[in-house]
Order: C-alpha cells, then sequence, then structure tokens
C-alpha cells in the first residue's frame, strides 16, 4: 500500500475488522483512512492493520451518562482542563507501559512511528489532545483525531481518579459547543460502556461519518 493508493472498501474486512495490512504511517495515508471510516492499529509481531470493525462503538452526546458520584468527585478534585497544550506529553503518558490486573503491560500500541504521525498531525491541525492539570501537574489526558465534526478518539491516561473522565467531559462540552452530536471511540471498553457509548453497525457508521466529516466545526 502506498501513498497514492485507495483503501479497499471497508466491507471487505474479515470478522475482526482487519482490512488490510502493511504500508507506513505518513499523515496523508492516515488522513486518507480517517475520510473512509478506518483507522491503523500496530501489533507486535505483525504488518501494520488497519481496521474498520463490524461494529463501531460511538458515544451519542444525548445519551451521555455521568454518575452522581462521580460527578460530586470531580467537584471536589477541581481539575483544570485544556486544549493542545501539552500533546507530546500526553501521547507520550498514554505510550508508557501501563499497571493492569496486577501487572505491568510490556508495551501499548502506540509505537514511536505512531507518535511521530501524530504528532505532525498535530502540528498540521488534525489531531487535538484534552489536559486535566491538578496544581500545574498533569494527571490526564486524551487525544484524537478531527475531520469536520467527526472526532475519533484514539487513547487516554490518568495518574489519578477520574482525571481521564474529566477530559471526556471536557471534550464533549467543546465539541457540542461546535455542533458535533457524537464521539466516535472506534472499539466498546467498559469505561465507556459506562458513559452511554453503543455500538452501531458499521454500515450505520459510515453515514454518519459522511455527515459529520463535511460539517464545519469550531474547535
Amino acid at each position: 500500500m502506498s501513498d497514492e493508493s485507495l483503501f479497499p472498501p471497508v466491507e471487505e474486512a474479515d470478522e475482526n475488522g482487519v482490512l488490510c495490512w502493511g504500508g507506513h504511517l505518513s499523515p496523508g495515508v492516515v488522513l486518507e483512512a480517517y475520510r473512509n471510516g478506518i483507522f491503523p492499529w500496530p501489533h507486535e509481531d505483525y504488518p501494520l492493520l488497519w481496521f474498520a470493525p463490524p461494529e463501531r462503538a460511538v458515544l451519542c452526546f444525548d445519551e451521555f451518562y455521568i454518575n452522581t458520584r462521580t460527578k460530586r468527585d470531580l467537584r471536589k478534585q477541581n481539575f483544570r482542563i485544556t486544549f493542545d497544550q501539552a500533546f507530546s506529553e500526553v501521547i507520550a503518558a498514554c505510550s508508557a507501559p501501563r499497571f493492569y490486573e496486577g501487572e505491568w503491560e510490556e508495551g501499548t500500541w502506540i509505537t514511536d512511528e505512531i507518535v511521530s504521525c501524530y504528532t505532525e498531525l498535530h502540528r498540521y491541525g488534525w489531531v487535538h489532545s484534552v489536559e486535566a492539570w491538578q496544581d500545574d501537574k498533569l494527571v490526564g489526558g486524551l487525544y484524537g483525531v478531527l475531520l469536520g465534526a467527526h472526532f475519533c478518539g484514539e487513547s487516554m491516561f490518568h495518574l489519578v481518579p477520574n482525571s481521564s473522565k474529566a477530559c471526556v467531559i471536557g471534550l464533549v462540552e467543546r465539541l457540542q459547543a461546535g455542533g458535533a452530536k457524537w464521539l466516535d471511540i472506534e472499539t466498546m471498553t467498559p469505561h465507556f460502556e459506562r458513559m452511554g457509548a453503543r455500538e452501531i453497525p458499521r454500515a450505520e457508521f459510515m453515514e454518519w461519518k459522511t455527515q459529520a466529516q463535511a460539517q464545519p466545526i469550531a474547535w
């Protein structure tokens, strides 16, 4: 696959959502992928994989939910939320090994190539970050790709409880203010499912994606 080639139709993806593999991560290729409802997901010991899953996880803003206890805790924690103020630190934290279910993960899918490509896209204004601060210390963050009103969330991290939730809330409020109606989270996680996210069929997602990308939005 080269920068000039087109991706196969998303309907050709296998049951796991793998559409194709190979190539490299350049800003042009990555933007072409997102415009077509596809995202890269590197896996160790495999060529670069490109995904278009049969079910896409989305968070509709009119279904967004934060429970009462978390809202109370967030008021006490008093996070300061910023946008595009510490992208390099956010993606570095997202790529760091994580302690999960009692063990340290050896690594994440966010490779050096991913960091380099998305950092370049951030400089061009296609990729954005959200940061949560406490006492001037970065304690949480997320980043994603924005095409029109289609924000595709890529990864997030937290160093203190609820800091990533605070970033999601800040992102939803900012996107809503610009006219967006939903957030693309690609694959479902328990974290987002508790916030009201759900899965929709790929064909429906492609319609949503096309409409959202055609809608200009202020960031």
